[in-house]
């Protein structure tokens, strides 16, 4: 079968490598019939997820058929239609009947202390071969795997593997509420479900931080309220949107890879300074590339985090679902705890959202697809990798046909 396989920092190939094989009883395999490029993915080329094992399948979204079961798995049959949960999780444990599947005790072969374990990861969630390939090994099928429902298209269930329920977890962990100020750092198309989300979850108004003209104008088109961080200071402006107040809820949908403004008032205003965030990215990446061009590492690893407790309002709430590697340190807890702020992080509790979700979905309550801005074929998923990386306008989501 053909994959996307990681073989090092910035070296990404497309490779012939033999079909997975049933392994325990749990497992299914599937074919997959759609794929998708995840800026999480861009993590593990850049480097800014470190422990990546050579050899490893990138990728945690996907679409596709029921080849094969293992003896344990009862509720699927070969020919069902199934997406495929982006964490991993038993369904069994004490986590999982709580509904912490991405915390879930058995499903990380690193032991329980280690974590979510997700596909296409590195060895510290696994490592499990990841989704970008024509067949995968599904560990925990009966937990992991979700039935597609009747006149779910593919490119609408994909939606669905990870970045809708990413952004509507994120939209939890900030304790949306009816009638809240809803302040979204970051318009990726986890930005753009996040914000969809907060709607859906009570919020009165929804603001958006970026410095991508067309993410923002793709945020404008749901009504969201755009801010371009490289036009204006996005702390101040939240505030003076506010009445000097701050938003209630604040989703920081960034993470460890986000960009320093290049012009305007928020370029000469940046909370910490430049040579304090360079120091930030080279412990975040130490092998990434911190200098020009491909694959290029977020110059200012923590700005996200410190524009969130600055824009929240007193005593508000704020929800991480951005991407920071278990060694990253570098967080404004003086100013958490100055401004009593409440704080929620952690990877997405796939399991627990991806069923209603795609009812939501299959009924009509949400298009996840119009935030679908590319089809890439099997083929040119390295050109499609590159261009995301350069954040180049249309490249929101690549979703690829196998």
């Amino acid at each position: 079968m053909k994959a996307i396989v990681w073989h090092g920092v910035g070296d990404i190939r497309l490779d012939d490598l033999a079909d997975p094989k049933i392994e325990e009883p749990t497992d299914a395999l599937i074919q997959i019939t759609t794929a998708a490029i995840c800026g999480t993915d861009l993590h593990m080329v850049r480097g800014t997820m470190a422990g990546m094992r050579p050899g490893t399948v990138l990728g945690h979204e996907a679409v596709g058929v029921i080849l094969e079961t293992g003896s344990a798995v009862r509720g699927f049959v070969k020919g069902e239609r199934v997406v495929v949960c982006s964490t991993i999780s038993c369904g069994y444990c004490a986590y999982c009947r709580s509904g912490y599947t991405a915390q879930c005790d058995v499903a990380n072969p690193n032991g329980p202390q280690a974590g979510t374990s997700f596909f296409g990861g590195p060895e510290s969630t696994g490592p499990v071969d990841g989704l970008q390939a024509e067949t995968a090994r599904i560990p925990y099928a009966a937990n992991t795997l979700v039935k597609v429902p009747d006149g779910v298209t593919d490119d609408q269930a994909i939606m669905v593997s990870d970045v809708l329920p990413t952004g509507w977890f994120g939209a939890r962990l900030a304790q949306v509420s009816k009638g809240d100020t809803v302040l979204v750092l970051g318009a990726g198309v986890v930005g753009q479900c996040a914000m969809a989300a907060a709607k859906r979850q009570g919020a009165a108004r929804v603001l958006v931080v970026d410095g991508i003209p067309d993410r923002l104008a793709k945020a404008r088109a749901q009504n969201a309220e755009p801010i371009d961080f490289n036009a204006e200071d996005p702390v101040a402006t939240v505030r003076e949107l506010t009445g000097g107040i701050g938003a209630d809820r604040v989703i920081d949908a960034v993470g460890v890879d986000a960009r320093a403004p290049k012009s305007g008032p928020a370029a000469d205003n940046l909370p910490v300074d430049t040579e304090a965030f360079e120091r930030e990215r080279r412990s975040a990446a130490p092998e990434g590339n911190t200098d020009d061009g491909q694959w290029l590492v977020g110059d200012a690893p923590s700005l996200a985090a410190r524009w969130a407790t600055q824009a929240v309002a007193k005593a508000g709430s704020i929800g991480i679902i951005g991407v920071y590697p278990p060694e990253f340190d570098r967080y404004p807890l003086g100013a958490t705890v100055n401004r009593n702020l409440t704080v929620q992080a952690g990877n997405c509790n796939h399991h627990r959202y991806v069923p209603g979700l795609l009812n939501r979905v299959a009924r009509g309550d949400i298009d996840p697809t119009r935030f679908i801005t590319q089809h890439a074929e099997p083929l040119s998923m390295i050109d499609a990798y590159e261009a995301f990386d350069r954040r180049e306008d249309g490249w929101l989501k690549t979703v690829v046909p196998m």
